[in-house]
């Protein structure tokens, strides 16, 4: 007869499985699923919603558009993921404080850059950090940004702020040591923090399903003592109710907050031109794609009479000459020498650092 164990892990291991239901208040049908927060919302905040995953794609395709054109540094393309980003940063309030990630420009914007700012620090120029947003720059090292907002956080907190700080970051981000730490500092010292897991499914070419065995990216947070949840992050109703339920929260003296929301990258990682075909199948995708967030939305305003495909038109065109103008802008600005650069590393210049500078001076003086 065999002995029976102490403990069944093959059980816990089952237990691991049973996480909620994503949530939506509008499911992939343009069906309304949740009609007590549905009628919390004004058509007028529809159509808002709409107008800004309007402005978010046509954004993205311009910008695209400027990077093939070689006007752009690098540039991280948000299509497919409007929903999430947008609902997210219209939860917020200005005095909230954003720790962005490179993936994460159209956000910034939102809370108070300039689209000609955002092109400043793509092109690594020095005015890109000059923005009169409540905001760090973004941060290009995966899940750094979740050590920072801690440490905002935790700043917040001591000075008795009304306001949160809110950073994002991708599924592999979550695999990175900085969120580990970041959200267990921030669990630790109860800080008023919201973590955002973009989870589009891929870290550059790495599926999400190759990166961790964690059955839900919210059971990371779990740890750390943070309370999280999975949203249908093509669902812009769900993303903006529960970010703001969050703050609420939060703000309450409840501690940080965890939102996974479950979205799509539709193209490359990044301008930098790596080839999504070659790690992802049509087959694959096309779920997706069926999910688009403006379609879905799209629906719900046409039923309503609210929406037009004209309407939409004269957005995108208004939009896009908007970003046009805003290249014009920061093609004006007189590019960055390098010995510039040089000369903001260290407020007293090292030797080393003092014969650099004179070698590219000497350089630009031709």
């Amino acid at each position: 007869m065999a002995k029976k164990s102490i403990v069944d892990f093959a059980k816990i291991k089952e237990n691991l499985a049973e996480t909620p239901k994503p949530i939506q208040v509008v499911d992939e049908d343009a069906k309304i699923v949740d009609q007590d927060t549905f009628k919390n919302f004004s058509d007028d905040q529809l159509v808002e919603f709409m107008k800004k995953m309007v402005w978010e794609r046509a954004l993205h395709e311009q910008t695209m558009n400027f990077s093939r054109q070689g006007r752009m540094g690098f540039y991280a393309p948000t299509a497919g993921e409007e929903a999430t980003e947008m609902g997210t940063v219209m939860a917020m309030e200005k005095q909230d404080y954003l720790l962005p990630a490179y993936r994460d420009i159209p956000q910034l914007i939102q809370h108070g850059a300039t689209v000609t700012e955002a092109y400043w620090w793509s092109r690594g120029h020095v005015k890109g950090n000059e923005f009169s947003a409540r905001a760090l720059m973004p941060q290009i090292i995966i899940g750094a940004a979740y050590l920072e907002t801690a440490g905002v956080a935790m700043g917040l907190k001591k000075n008795g702020e009304d306001a949160i700080a809110f950073t994002y970051t991708g599924d592999g981000g979550t695999s990175q040591g900085d969120s580990y730490e970041g959200m267990n500092f921030a669990g630790a010292y109860q800080v008023p923090a919201l973590f955002i897991v973009q989870n589009n499914g891929y870290a550059i070419s790495t599926p999400r399903k190759k990166q961790t065995a964690a059955v839900a990216l919210t059971q990371k947070a779990v740890a750390a003592g943070i309370p999280s949840v999975q949203v249908d992050g093509m669902d812009i109703l769900a993303c903006y109710s529960v970010a703001k339920a969050a703050r609420e929260f939060i703000l309450a003296g409840n501690g940080p907050v965890m939102i996974e929301t479950l979205t799509d990258r539709y193209g490359a990682h990044s301008s930098a031109g790596d080839d999504p075909s070659r790690y992802r199948t049509k087959e694959e995708q096309q779920p997706w794609l069926d999910r688009d967030p403006l379609i879905r939305m799209r629906k719900i305003l046409t039923d309503k009479k609210l929406w037009s495909e004209e309407q939409e038109d004269k957005l995108v065109e208004e939009y896009k000459a908007s970003f046009k103008e805003a290249i014009k802008e920061a093609d004006a600005v007189e590019p960055e020498k390098v010995s510039d650069m040089l000369k903001r590393t260290f407020e007293v210049p090292t030797p080393a650092l003092k014969a650099e500078i004179a070698k590219f001076e000497e350089k630009e003086s031709k």
